[in-house]
């Protein structure tokens, strides 16, 4: 397990963080239940990573059967070249998210306005963003297919996953803290924050497919040409 792995694991994991799901959800969460029901964001958060976690386990584990069963096919020059084309493709896909280019086109830009409720509803409420934007974490599934290329074995790609997830909720952790310490003078900052999140949720979309898709053109450069 190399440091560049590592870097890279992170990078694809920060980007990760700023999802819907794990940060603009909790960002609502946070300023619509008052600190007496602040155990169900909790309840949200625990649900939305065990559940990232399960399915990162349930991924490397159908992935390393897969490698077995391929062998050395997708280690050879056709597999990192088809990875470089995926790489290249999702840099340019990223551009059909940016918010100028669907204005252009007179797309509409799409809020989400999640539901409040019981620990009931928040365990739900993370089933369901998980379930939805687990297929379109496109950082997640690389970190998955980068982590199972580099042949990790179970007792050192587990702790990374889990290391994975936990970084995933650095920045809503962070922004927690900070309320219990400052949450008068936090308060109108988080709805300001709110708000753009709901106005640029497209652009970090687009962002987040740009960064995923550079990060794997590069991993597959330095396979083919280093």
């Amino acid at each position: 397990m190399t440091i560049a792995l590592l870097l890279t694991l992170a990078a694809l994991a920060l980007v990760d963080s700023t999802s819907f799901g794990t940060f603009g959800i909790p960002v609502y969460l946070l300023l619509a239940l008052d600190r007496s029901r602040g155990a169900r964001l909790g309840i949200y958060l625990l649900t939305v990573a065990v559940f990232y976690f399960l399915v990162g386990v349930a991924l490397m584990l159908g992935l390393s059967a897969a490698m077995e069963a391929l062998g050395d096919t997708l280690h050879s020059r056709p597999a990192h070249i088809a990875q470089l084309v995926l790489g290249v493709g999702l840099f340019l896909l990223s551009w059909r998210f940016d918010p100028k280019w669907r204005a252009k086109r007179g797309l509409p830009q799409r809020t989400f306005e999640p539901r409040v409720g019981g620990p009931g509803t928040m365990m739900l409420l993370g089933l369901t963003a998980g379930v939805l934007e687990v297929a379109t974490m496109v950082p997640y599934l690389a970190a998955i297919g980068i982590m199972t290329t580099s042949g990790l074995a179970v007792a050192q790609w587990l702790p990374v996953l889990g290391a994975y997830v936990l970084v995933m909720f650095v920045p809503v952790l962070v922004l927690i803290g900070v309320r219990a310490v400052a949450g008068k003078w936090l308060e109108p900052k988080l709805e300001r924050l709110r708000g753009w999140l709901a106005r640029h949720s497209s652009s970090m979309l687009s962002w987040g497919i740009a960064i995923v898709g550079f990060l794997l053109a590069r991993d597959a450069a330095v396979r083919l040409f280093l």
